[in-house]
């Protein structure tokens, strides 16, 4: 009886990607690796923290150079343009009524002028513009109310030239004080919108901290993953809080950043309506309306001043974005990797 002997099948691999990859990774492998999230988390974190902070500042910058100098150049010197025609429309008021040779009164135009006056010396360091004209043209023009309601009051031809010749200094065309108020108003709020302009580096530099946040949550949440596989390290806290800290800084900074524009622009939009103010439906009216405007600029502006902090905190948390990476990465390294070698 022959008996027949079969031979033995030889044994199938059974083929694992992650077996064979695993197998195919050494330690210096996953040291290089490791090696090069820190390289790659430091640089985004270096610069999102430089876009972030230099993007915060300028915003700050240009918030307070409105609040603290365009704005309240554009609101004295249309208050200025205001109260010189209120004071002509009161001596006007004396005329008609024949009050002139009633004691005190001319105290109200005298105010107004006092108030023009007063106006202009204000804002005098606020502007880039000769004021020197405007401040001789209104001394002029109020020298000559003052001679037609108070020297030649019983002199009726030569009251009547002397208040010819201040509404002719206050009213003439180009040359005259209320439209040379009224041309200084517009170059200045043409100022104030170049300073609250956002220009194209300012938004390069928010897209670029934005992208940069991004590249590092990923980098941070891959070398988490890795610590983890590789070397059975579950949590990493400096990986962690870099990632919290991450996440706060792609968020705060910009919602101040909206919030502030948002101000800028009703400011903007409140100035436009200043240099508009013509007193045509009344000039108290107008002086009014341009107080109560300029208190809500003021506002407007003052509730942005908070960025300031906001911009502290981002250099702050920018200089702890660099440092929270580099130091979970290389204590790892240290203590896994470079000092065996």
């Amino acid at each position: 009886m022959t008996t027949t002997v079969r031979a033995a099948r030889p044994r199938r691999y059974r083929y694992s990607p992650a077996v064979f990859w695993r197998g195919r990774l050494r330690p210096w492998r996953t040291r290089r690796l490791l090696e090069a999230h820190l390289l790659v988390a430091f640089v985004c974190a270096v610069v999102a923290a430089t876009s972030l902070s230099l993007s915060c500042r300028q915003t700050q910058r240009g918030a307070d150079a409105l609040a603290s100098r365009e704005a309240p150049a554009v609101q004295g010197l249309a208050a200025s343009r205001l109260a010189a025609l209120r004071s002509y429309q009161e001596v006007q008021y004396l005329v008609d009524r024949r009050l002139l040779d009633v004691a005190g009164s001319g105290e109200a135009y005298r105010a107004q002028l006092s108030a023009a006056d007063q106006g202009l010396s204000r804002i005098a360091d606020r502007t880039d513009q000769d004021l020197g004209t405007v401040d001789g043209l209104l001394a002029t023009y109020g020298n000559s109310l003052s001679l037609g309601t108070s020297v030649y009051r019983d002199q009726p031809l030569m009251r009547e030239q002397k208040l010819d010749e201040a509404h002719s200094l206050l009213t003439r065309s180009t040359v005259g004080l209320v439209p040379r108020l009224h041309a200084l108003e517009t170059v200045q709020l043409r100022h104030a919108e170049a300073t609250a302009a956002t220009g194209r580096g300012q938004r390069a530099g928010w897209w670029l901290g934005e992208l940069a946040l991004a590249a590092l949550a990923l980098t941070l949440c891959s070398a988490l993953f890795v610590l983890r596989d590789r070397c059975g390290r579950d949590w990493n806290p400096y990986l962690l809080g870099a990632l919290v800290l991450t996440a706060l800084l792609a968020v705060v900074p910009l919602m101040t950043a909206s919030a502030t524009g948002h101000g800028v622009d009703a400011a903007l939009v409140d100035l436009r309506w200043i240099t508009r103010a013509s007193g045509r439906g009344g000039l108290a009216g107008a002086q009014q309306g341009v107080t109560d405007t300029s208190e809500r600029i003021r506002q407007e502006l003052t509730d942005g001043t908070w960025s300031g902090r906001v911009y502290e905190g981002t250099f702050v948390g920018g200089l702890l974005l660099v440092v929270l990476p580099v130091l979970g990465l290389a204590l790892r390294l240290d203590g896994d990797y470079w000092r065996r070698r």
